[in-house]
């Protein structure tokens, strides 16, 4: 009898569930408030928990945890071909412990991201070209995202102001532009802690340019990109830079993923110009820079319930081989994400595509529409043994610590809980710790292995 009551709950509650859930579906304050079509309103708020248990990064011991609050609101409005978009962001934290990163990466309240001016034609002068144009300040997503890329997991978001243009017709396009990287104000930790407000600025000092050249049907159903990005910077007031002056030209070559086929990925770049080792004030030595880093993912689509992908994944990206020379030969991964390749960032990116040498291996599946889960293992190995774990903060110059960074173990689950409105999100990371984890100056002398986890809502309307 009491099962057969336990049952006839269950099924209640899920009935409910389901009910709810279909009645509040694409609920959104565009359609609650009756706003013209014209006119766009969206609001994002997200919060997260994370912590994780030992440390491993240079000049901590313990673990950390934080809980991060992040809320975008964006409006738009068109008329004919015109586009006008304003979006606020506030970043901040709380129960933040004594090894919390109190920086831009986690705190920037209430500020303005994006303002932008947008105009497309279906037909640009008469030669049957599709044509797009975005002046202001704005967000960017190009290609891969490894090198440009509108943060998803950070804290805080990357934004530019000036121009960026998209040429296109069938199968390709053509995207140019020439905009100055904005600083997330204030940047200081005393200001930080304090919750100081200052408005994000743009300073002709820092300016990044590139062109992006996309080609689709390519043999095997794939599709080619070729890219070159300039990013000259100074010291300004507000921001200490390592004053690259950065040539960074590429390609990649992928085919996406579809059911029952084979799918691949493989994207090189290399690097080119002047660098400071360092942004320290007191560092005013310029280097010359040569880098280069390599992607490359072979995986395969199963027709099998839960959908499984399975992919073999390598990436490499240069260190410095002599920290005595007049050569920085570490990659700089400009203004690209990492948490998709590297494990989850926050308070814990452990690793970033910057001297390593990281072979892996992930499975991806879908037990049902709403719900998504990945699997995923890698090792590390410091590219070049004199050069800086640079998720870590660590750096052995004699070399003697070894290379071998470590594994890491990764878990992660995401439930559109209601469609278009509810996420929730949880994830795991295991760091088993190397030798040069252990070993290397400055490392935390516990030397246990590491675990970190999160678990965040949010919530879209």
């Amino acid at each position: 009898m009491k099962q057969k009551k336990l049952a006839q709950c269950c099924v209640l509650t899920l009935g409910l569930y389901s009910g709810l859930s279909q009645a509040i579906e694409n609920w959104s304050v565009q359609k609650q408030l009756n706003l013209p079509d014209w006119l766009t309103l969206k609001i994002d708020h997200r919060t997260r928990y994370e912590g994780y248990d030992s440390a491993f990064k240079k000049g901590t011991s313990g673990g950390d945890q934080v809980i991060a609050f992040r809320t975008n609101v964006f409006m738009g409005i068109k008329y004919d071909n015109f586009e006008l978009g304003t979006e606020f962001l506030d970043s901040r934290i709380t129960l933040e412990g004594a090894n919390t990163p109190i920086n831009n990466t986690q705190i920037n309240q209430t500020d303005l991201l994006q303002a932008y001016l947008a105009w497309q034609s279906g037909d640009f002068l008469g030669s049957g070209l599709n044509f797009n144009i975005k002046a202001g300040r704005q967000t960017m997503d190009v290609g891969s995202r490894r090198l440009i890329a509108r943060n998803r997991f950070r804290n805080t978001i990357n934004n530019f102001t000036g121009f960026d243009t998209l040429l296109s017709q069938g199968d390709w396009e053509l995207r140019n532009f020439v905009v100055l990287p904005v600083s997330r104000l204030p940047s200081d930790k005393a200001s930080l802690q304090a919750g100081q407000t200052e408005f994000d600025q743009e300073d002709f000092d820092r300016i990044f340019a590139g062109t992006f050249f996309s080609m689709k049907n390519l043999p095997l159903n794939s599709t080619g990109e070729l890219y070159g990005y300039y990013l000259s910077e100074d010291d300004t007031p507000e921001t200490l830079t390592k004053n690259r002056k950065l040539f960074t030209p590429g390609f990649r070559w992928f085919k996406k993923a579809q059911s029952n086929q084979f799918d691949f990925e493989i994207e090189t770049a290399l690097q080119t110009g002047t660098s400071y080792a360092t942004s320290n004030a007191k560092d005013q030595q310029r280097l010359n820079h040569f880098a280069y880093f390599s992607h490359a993912t072979l995986g395969y689509s199963f027709d099998a319930p839960w959908q499984p992908q399975l992919m073999l994944q390598y990436d490499y990206a240069s260190g410095d081989k002599d920290p005595n020379d007049n050569e920085n030969n570490q990659f700089e991964t400009l203004y690209g994400a990492r948490r998709f390749e590297f494990g989850p960032t926050g308070i814990w990116g452990a690793f970033a595509r910057a001297n390593i040498n990281s072979p892996g291996i992930r499975l991806k599946i879908k037990p049902h529409k709403t719900l998504t889960g990945l699997i995923a293992h890698r090792a590390y190995w410091l590219a070049q043994s004199k050069d800086s774990w640079t998720g870590a903060g660590l750096r052995d110059t004699t070399g003697n610590s070894s290379s071998y960074l470590g594994q890491q173990m990764e878990m992660s689950l995401k439930w559109q809980a209601i469609p278009q409105l509810l996420d929730l999100e949880s994830g795991w990371a295991h760091l088993f710790k190397g030798n040069f984890a252990k070993n290397a100056p400055n490392a935390p002398t516990n030397k246990n292995d590491a675990d970190y986890f999160y678990f965040q809502t949010s919530i879209h309307i």
